[in-house]
């Protein structure tokens, strides 16, 4: 069968899976954005706007879009699912595919996380389960706003398992490549999505934030930690923007002007880029940080490693969740102070 008549399905239709279906349906593909009422509504009344960090910016009509909130309507005749669903709701999602789902369904998670394909596997058994990763941000527009816009804010190519899928999923404003070890690309991943509790805690753009050396210390201690408890466990992360891990808290702990001339690819983020950390955090969301950071402290508990700053980004964002009030917009100095004699200017 061409590659044009497949059918996918985007299970989980949010910000990621919305730039995700909306590229694929402007290049022919046959796709179902699977999404929530709200989603559903915006679709259906408006369309789909999709924009990017290169240029692009395409419209799609509210009758070009094959949307629904009933998962009994979308699975059934699904060959290629895409699980673009927060990590939270991955057991969720995964009962859905299991009860309606064809069994030679391909499923592909493309979530934060390191073990979202794991728990796919585990909850399916019958279909193929294949691990994914998506490098960029998206930003959605604002409740209410239409058409509703998706925008790709930072630059990077999506990764997955099978070569033939590849060549499916890979159009014009969504790169596509096949990569033989999952594992370290996810870990690798991990070690910048660390940086996401940071964007959400401070309420600033992502550009901004990482411009800041006060934050990127703070993530370089992070990724520190990280590092110890994979090193200690055997896991070996994969290249970040062409950095060596181990590399990585060196880099980010240079001075600003330094950083900003050596770290170009890191810094090529549209200004008003957030993370979907801070996203959740402002709609009153579950965020994902206990797979995030969560997944560094269960590593680090296995490892008997210290993972203090970790522990502590962790809990700032979960006593932010329980207040519902969105980013608590905090100074660097207020999350965690540099140890004696560090400068953090």
């Amino acid at each position: 069968m061409a590659n044009g008549e497949k059918r996918i399905v985007i299970a989980g239709a949010g910000s990621i899976g919305c730039y995700a279906g909306g590229c694929l349906a402007l290049a022919g593909r046959r796709v179902v954005l699977l999404a929530r009422p709200r989603v559903e509504a915006a679709l259906r009344q408006g369309g789909l706007r999709v924009s990017d960090l290169d240029g692009r910016d395409r419209l799609i009509e509210p009758e070009a879009l094959a949307v629904t909130t009933d998962p009994a309507v979308a699975l059934p005749e699904a060959e290629v699912i895409l699980v673009t669903v927060k990590s939270g709701a991955t057991q969720d999602m995964a009962a859905l595919i299991k009860a309606h789902a064809r069994p030679d369904a391909v499923v592909v998670s493309l979530q934060n996380g390191v073990d979202n394909a794991d728990r796919l596997r585990a909850a399916l058994g019958r279909q193929t389960v294949l691990a994914g990763m998506v490098p960029f941000n998206v930003v959605q527009s604002a409740d209410g706003e239409l058409p509703l816009h998706v925008h790709r804010a930072s630059d990077g190519k999506v990764m997955v398992e099978d070569a033939g899928l590849a060549g499916l999923l890979d159009i014009e404003g969504l790169v596509v490549e096949t990569h033989g070890d999952m594992k370290a690309v996810l870990w690798g991943k991990l070690l910048m999505n660390l940086n996401n509790a940071l964007v959400a805690l401070s309420g600033l753009p992502l550009a901004t934030e990482l411009a800041d050396r006060r934050w990127r210390l703070i993530l370089a201690d992070q990724i520190d930690e990280a590092l110890r408890a994979m090193k200690a466990s055997g896991v070996e992360p994969a290249r970040i923007a062409g950095v060596r891990p181990a590399l990585l808290p060196r880099v980010l702990r240079l001075p600003d002007w330094l950083f900003k001339l050596l770290a170009r690819r890191m810094l090529a983020i549209d200004p008003e880029a957030r993370s979907s950390m801070w996203d959740d955090l402002r709609r009153g969301r579950p965020t994902e940080i206990d797979d995030l950071q969560g997944a560094v402290l269960r590593l680090a508990e296995k490892a008997g490693t210290p993972a203090p700053t970790v522990q502590r980004i962790s809990a700032l964002v979960r006593a932010a969740e329980a207040e519902r009030l969105g980013s608590p917009d905090l100074m660097p100095e207020k999350v965690v102070a540099p140890p004696a004699g560090r400068r953090s200017t």
